[in-house]
């Protein structure tokens, strides 16, 4: 049974962690299938969404303890290496996490690495780097005092507890909180929504996000201006007309 399982629809995928009894933990063997379901994801451009869950009770436990400290390895500094968070970096759509469940230390930081996080009701946040003797490598200790402040952050990293799924909306940390039963609907309702965007914009709005968002705002308005004159020269007009019409008619059926 694979470690990682990849359902393709129309626009968007479905990446599944799948080692249900271990909790979905990191093993070197599901590092490896991420990999690759996510390699699989950025070279088909048919995928414009993923959505990225687990399965069973646990998004992700973080790395496989027992594999660490098996001795197996001659060196653990091997382990560090961040090929899933480039994997996730290089899938140039909206990443979509469906949170059920424990997220913690190695899952945490997938976690942050989605755009857009959905949690279950019974989901929880903590970070165990500490406690455990490891330093984060995949962006937690850079993007969790970002996203919900300095002092909150250094509470998780500190003490291990663990963040709720209702506290971690209130701090910012997850977008949504939605029952156990409704969290991969909820994702793929919101994935096939993305999916109306027109592909090429999808990735620009993308990319004016994320690298805007590391620039001074002074820098990132006029960046902004530049790409949107430039955008602007080659967009078509009847193109927007229609694009518009289809918003309008989109829009009364949600009203009805």
């Amino acid at each position: 049974m694979s470690t990682v399982l990849l359902e393709k629809h129309e626009g968007y995928a479905i990446v599944t962690l799948n080692p249900p009894q271990a909790m979905n933990a990191l093993s070197r063997e599901l590092r490896r299938d991420f990999v690759a379901a996510f390699t699989a994801c950025s070279d088909d451009p048919g995928i414009r969404v993923v959505i990225l869950t687990g399965n069973g009770k646990a998004f992700c436990a973080g790395f496989d303890l027992k594999e660490l400290g098996s001795g197996d390895t001659s060196n653990t500094a091997q382990e560090a290496d961040n090929a899933v968070a480039r994997a996730m970096e290089t899938f140039s759509g909206p990443i979509i996490g469906a949170i059920n469940g424990h997220c913690i230390t190695g899952g945490f930081e997938m976690a942050l690495a989605c755009d857009i996080l959905i949690a279950s009701e019974n989901a929880r946040f903590a970070d165990t780097h500490a406690r455990v003797g490891m330093v984060p490598g995949w962006g937690l200790s850079q993007k969790l005092p970002r996203l919900i402040g300095l002092s909150r952050a250094k509470e998780i990293a500190f003490t291990g507890a663990p963040v709720f799924a209702r506290q971690a909306y209130e701090w910012g940390l997850v977008n949504h909180v939605v029952a156990e039963s409704e969290l991969l609907p909820r994702a793929v309702k919101m994935a096939q929504d993305i999916c109306g965007c027109v592909p090429q914009v999808l990735r620009e709005y993308q990319t004016l996000i994320q690298e805007g968002i590391s620039m001074p705002l002074s820098d990132a308005l006029a960046w902004e201006e530049r790409r949107a004159i430039d955008w602007a020269k080659q967009a078509s007009g009847a193109a927007i007309e229609q694009r518009r019409q289809a918003v309008l008619e989109k829009g009364r059926s949600e009203q009805n």
